[in-house]
């Protein structure tokens, strides 16, 4: 490009320096860079650019000039009076100044007073602004120190959407507001150590709380039966009839109960009497104010929880005394009335499936604490303390909506343990009685004591209505007195059945069914352990079995008594019946056995006085002593039998003729005995005549024929048989059914007969055979080789 027009390049250039355009160095570097020597010849465009701008302001200069010195002349005319303009203009503000101090002073005192004057009503503005938020705070600690702590919280909250906002840009606001959050926290930590010591005061104060409670459900549980009473007897409807309560006590009963009612109504307690909620009605409140109310109710839920567990477990000693089961039932009682109130008077702290959850887990708990405890107890009066105190329990937690059906049941589970506890006392009772009794009939001297005997024990006997006094009952005293003790245990009994809650039917098979085990287990154990008794002698045992007899007629009348007490008719479907003939029968059996077995024992003892020669060659033409003895004892014996059942008594004596036939066939095979003379056999067959006199002579009647005697038939045939020596005739019809000695046993006249033989010179009877028939002997030898086969051939038949 500078190749074409190389000056006008320069021009250029030179016209974009004098613009003043920066920066200049591309310009000036493009001049520079484009040909040889180019510096040489911009220096030369340059200098001569200046050139022409120097003549240019000196062509200006000159034309302005003598205008710039007529300007300079102007100023030198007017330089004079401006010294003097200036003189006057000083001594004017010197003068000016001199009369302005005072103004200026009076100027800076308004100035100052209306900035004091603007300050003042800023202030007062600012503290009107303020004094509102100085009065909530104040209020707030005043609030604080009387304990309203609900009321803090709401100025703390007004403070800060209401008034804080208007003076935040204030450093004692800024010094409130951070003082507010350690507020709120000592309000919870406060209201928190109240909730403490709430709960510490309520767990103490449980059982007053629950025996309150209790004490009023009785008294409505008892108002409400009084009632019923009352309605009862007006329509001529009663329940139950108890022969130690009279009737038209009912009105003086019911009188009483409403008397009692009307001194106890202002007396009459509420749980807010007993307690004051406040600290957990505030420290709700509080926690639902600051947002933290699901805190509050874990926290209560779980100390509450705690408390009932502590509740809930019982003493050691809980089962000594009905008072260890009372503290415990008042507490559980108090426990739940408290959160009752809670349920109701607040909202959510506890609900209905809290109170229900926790209730469940407490009646597990309790049930199986009543179960382990009840279980020690033996005496059926503190049972039945107990079982009342579970009614009154379930009564009053019941009438606070807690279901109980699982305490009634236990109850069913205790009434067992009941039954058990009484049928125990009165095994005792019934022991005594028989300890006490003399076995004997009833004396009666008068009308008066008859009559006292027949009003508690039910007897009919209109032959001995007949007879005048003096006279005897059949039965002994212990047979009115076990009567009149079975109807105690039937009282007894009935006490626990009330305020089960229980229809009259079921009342009814608990009645029958606790005096069936009464008399089927207890009575019946108690009269098998005295007929076991060494003491009670054949009298006695014929005693008891003519009580027994009475007693069982008498149990009739214990069914008619329970009926009346339940209203209960026997000929309902389902009614249980008394097993009293039963109880009775098996224990006159076993009297009856006892009977036997010491009538036996009795023979035994005679049949060992006997004292046989055995060796004697003659007999003593009488009967031995011990054997009339044994016999005169059994007339006796059989004497008293008179008031037996017949067949007892017939049994009796068969059963001794049969023993005494036994004892005496038994002396004669026993295998001591190792020889025996004929004289010893006569001797025996006279006192066995004597025991067939005494079977004939009807020592018991009823016995049709020869019946008695046939007791002793096979002593009979076997003396028979050695008596008369008639061998033949017994070897050649032995086994024949119309064989004279049937009732031999060949092994039985085998025994016998080596006896009597002879096997020494000491044997005096065979002596004679031997000097006078030596063919007798050999006949002899014959029949016991013949008895020895025949015997070997029975074994070999067998």
């Amino acid at each position: 490009m500078l190749e074409e027009d190389p000056d006008q390049t320069y021009e250029n250039v030179l016209a974009e320096i004098q613009s003043f355009e920066l920066p200049i160095e591309a310009t000036l570097r493009s001049v520079y860079d484009d040909q040889p020597n180019a510096h040489k010849k911009f220096m030369e465009k340059l200098d001569a650019c200046i050139r022409n701008h120097d003549k240019e302001i000196e062509k200006m200069c000159n034309f302005h000039h003598q205008g710039f010195v007529d300007a300079i002349t102007e100023l030198l005319k007017v330089r004079t009076d401006a010294e003097k303009l200036k003189v006057q203009v000083t001594d004017t503000n010197r003068r000016f100044q001199d009369a302005g101090k005072e103004v200026i002073v009076q100027t800076e005192d308004i100035i100052r007073c209306r900035i004091q004057q603007r300050n003042i009503t800023t202030v007062v503005e600012k503290l009107q602004l303020c004094l509102p938020v100085l009065e909530m705070y104040s209020k707030l600690k005043e609030q604080m120190s009387t304990k309203r702590y609900y009321s803090a919280l709401k100025t703390m909250e007004q403070l800060e959407n209401v008034y804080f906002p208007r003076v935040s840009q204030y450093r004692f606001c800024q010094l409130m507001i951070e003082n507010l959050p350690k507020l709120r926290e000592d309000i919870k930590e406060i209201s928190m150590s109240d909730l403490k010591d709430f709960l510490e005061s309520i767990r103490k104060h449980s059982d007053k709380i629950g025996e309150t409670a209790m004490k009023q459900a009785q008294q409505q549980k008892i108002f409400t039966v009084t009632l019923q009473k009352q309605n009862n007897v007006k329509f001529g409807k009663t329940m139950y009839i108890n022969d130690r309560i009279p009737e038209e006590r009912n009105e003086i009963v019911l009188k009483h109960a409403f008397e009692e009612e009307d001194e106890n109504e202002e007396e009459v307690l509420t749980v807010q009497d007993l307690v004051d909620f406040s600290p957990v009605y505030q420290c709700l409140h509080i926690y639902s104010v600051l947002g933290d109310e699901e805190t509050f109710e874990n926290y209560y839920r779980k100390q509450r929880k705690k408390q009932a567990r502590l509740v809930l477990q019982p003493q050691s000693n809980m089962h000594e005394t009905v008072d260890g089961y009372r503290r415990y039932f008042t507490q559980i009682v108090g426990f739940f009335v408290v959160e009752d109130h809670i349920l109701h008077v607040t909202q959510g702290l506890v609900t209905r499936a809290y109170t229900d959850e926790l209730w469940n887990m407490a009646l597990s708990k309790i049930i199986a604490v009543l179960r382990a405890h009840s279980s020690y107890c033996t005496d059926p009066d503190l049972v039945l303390e107990l079982k009342n105190l579970i009614v009154i329990f379930a009564d009053t937690l019941q009438g606070y909506g807690f279901p109980v059906n699982r305490l009634f049941d236990l109850l069913f589970e205790i009434r067992d343990q009941y039954n058990e506890t009484l049928l125990k006392k009165w095994a005792g009772v019934f022991r005594d009685i028989f300890e006490e009794d003399n076995y004997s009939p009833i004396p009666i001297v008068s009308e008066e004591e008859y009559r006292a005997i027949i009003s508690k024990f039910p007897f009919q006997d209109p032959d001995l209505e007949k007879q005048p006094f003096p006279k005897k009952l059949p039965m002994s005293q212990s047979v009115p007195h076990i009567y009149i003790q079975v109807k105690e245990f039937i009282y007894a009994s009935l006490k626990f059945s009330e305020s089960l809650h229980r229809s009259s039917t079921e009342i009814d098979d608990m009645l029958r069914k606790s005096t069936n085990l009464l008399l089927t287990r207890t009575l019946s154990s108690c009269l098998l352990n005295l007929i076991k008794k060494p003491h009670i002698g054949l009298t006695e045992l014929v005693q008891i079995i003519i009580n027994t007899t009475h007693l069982e007629q008498a149990c009739k009348y214990l069914e008619d008594f329970i009926t009346n007490i339940t209203n209960i008719s026997q000929e309902t479907v389902h009614t249980t019946r008394l097993y009293g003939l039963s109880t009775f029968k098996d224990a006159r059996h076993a009297a009856e056995g006892e009977i036997y077995t010491k009538l036996n024992q009795k023979i035994d003892e005679f049949v060992q006085l006997a004292d046989y020669d055995w060796t004697m060659s003659e007999p003593d033409g009488r009967a031995s002593g011990y054997l009339m003895d044994l016999i005169n004892f059994l007339r006796s014996i059989f004497q008293v039998f008179t008031h037996l059942p017949g067949k007892v008594a017939q049994t009796a004596c068969m059963s001794a003729c049969q023993h005494l036939s036994t004892s005496l066939m038994q002396m004669l095979l026993d295998s001591e005995l190792k020889q025996i003379s004929m004289g010893a056999v006569q001797q025996f067959n006279l006192d066995v005549i004597q025991c067939e006199l005494f079977a004939s002579s009807e020592p018991v009647p009823g016995f049709q024929g020869d019946t008695l005697q046939l007791a002793f038939i096979d002593l009979r045939q076997l003396l028979d048989l050695f008596m008369v020596w008639d061998w033949s005739t017994y070897l050649a019809d032995y086994g024949q059914p119309a064989s004279k000695y049937l009732r031999v046993n060949p092994n039985t006249a085998l025994t016998l007969l080596e006896k009597m033989k002879d096997t020494s010179k000491k044997n005096n009877i065979f002596a004679q055979f031997r000097k006078n028939d030596r063919d007798k002997q050999k006949l002899i030898e014959t029949v016991v080789k013949q008895l020895r086969s025949l015997v070997n051939g029975m074994s070999q038949h067998t």
